[in-house]
């Protein structure tokens, strides 16, 4: 029987893989626990998984050179994730040891948190509550009515085509850009990135994330806005220049903005932004439900069966290169 380390720490665990993912895991490895409170990295993760031939590892956990280069046993490590950036795959490979990830399991869940930011950004019915809960009497303000507003998306990916679907059921008018993928239902207008600056009243950020759309919401794509946009990130911290969004909120050009993600430690927003009362903020929460962390877990459950019955899992972004593979009868394409 294989022997994997679970990296989740006690705290970690219960949100984001479960009783039930690893009472399954269970059934294909014998798994060992992280035992201590802290996230492991290099050379202090190889030694807690040592003997070990898989990493099931969470989205904080990186796979460094170093780990990699001290973990002679390690076949494989597997990311309860979609996201792998901080997995230095080159590293990996070099090593033979096989990557895999998870498969997006939070569509729903990140397309809920998204039209929850899109309701309040329109109507700022978070900050009626604040002003309430603060002793004060608000005054209304003219909101904006999403059924006759037209939102942008800039990544048409499976979030993207999920809260297109949402947005039409709202009446909205619907503009994507995505220089990747072809926008095949009618309702929905496929336009450059510059069209859905110009003409959208929220901007939604689904892009992936690349070297070639690291700051693509820049100083000059916020002033190409409409003035009064309001802009939401659910993607990456590293697709928006935050200063820039800084900038843009002080001067007006943006009524708003909202965002699950950004440059801070795990990809959490900026304190300096998300402590502004003209922007909504969450601490990377919008894939956090049970449905959305047990999909992912259990990608990691069918991948470690699959190395268990010999064959190389779903999800490998590097199996020609794990050589060592072998090592647990598998063969290497």
């Amino acid at each position: 029987m294989l022997r994997v380390f679970l990296t989740h720490t006690p705290e970690m665990f219960v949100g984001y893989y479960g009783d039930r993912a690893l009472a399954a895991l269970r059934e294909h490895a014998e798994v060992v626990r992280n035992p201590v409170s802290t996230v492991l990295t290099g050379a202090a993760l190889a030694e807690a998984a040592r003997g070990c031939q898989a990493i099931v590892a969470d989205r904080s956990t990186p796979g460094t050179p170093e780990t990699f280069a001290a973990a002679p046993d390690l076949v494989a490590f597997l990311r309860v994730a979609v996201d792998i950036s901080t997995i230095d795959v080159p590293a990996a490979s070099t090593a033979g040891v096989l990557v895999t990830r998870a498969t997006p399991g939070f569509v729903d869940s990140v397309t809920e948190v998204g039209l929850g930011f899109m309701v309040d950004l329109a109507r700022d019915l978070s900050g009626y509550s604040r002003a309430y809960r603060a002793g004060e009497e608000p005054v209304g303000r003219m909101g904006l009515q999403l059924s006759a507003a037209t939102l942008g998306i800039v990544g048409y990916g499976r979030i993207g085509r999920r809260l297109a679907e949402v947005a039409l059921a709202l009446g909205m008018r619907v503009l994507v850009s995505d220089p990747h993928a072809t926008v095949e239902d009618p309702r929905i207008t496929q336009v450059s990135f510059d069209a859905v600056l110009a003409e959208a009243d929220i901007v939604v950020c689904l892009a992936i994330s690349v070297p070639e759309t690291r700051d693509l919401f820049n100083a000059d794509a916020f002033a190409r806005m409409k003035r009064g946009t309001r802009f939401i990130n659910l993607s990456r911290g590293e697709l928006v220049d935050e200063h820039a969004l800084e900038a843009a909120l002080d001067s007006g050009q943006l009524a708003g903005a909202a965002m699950d993600v950004g440059r801070a430690p795990d990809q959490r927003p900026s304190a300096f932004l998300a402590r502004r009362p003209d922007v909504l903020a969450a601490p990377h929460i919008a894939g956090m439900t049970p449905e959305a962390m047990e999909h992912q877990a259990m990608d990691t459950v069918r991948q470690v069966a699959a190395l268990a019955r010999g064959e190389i899992p779903d999800n490998a972004v590097n199996a020609a290169a794990a050589h060592r593979l072998s090592r647990i009868g598998i063969p290497v394409p």
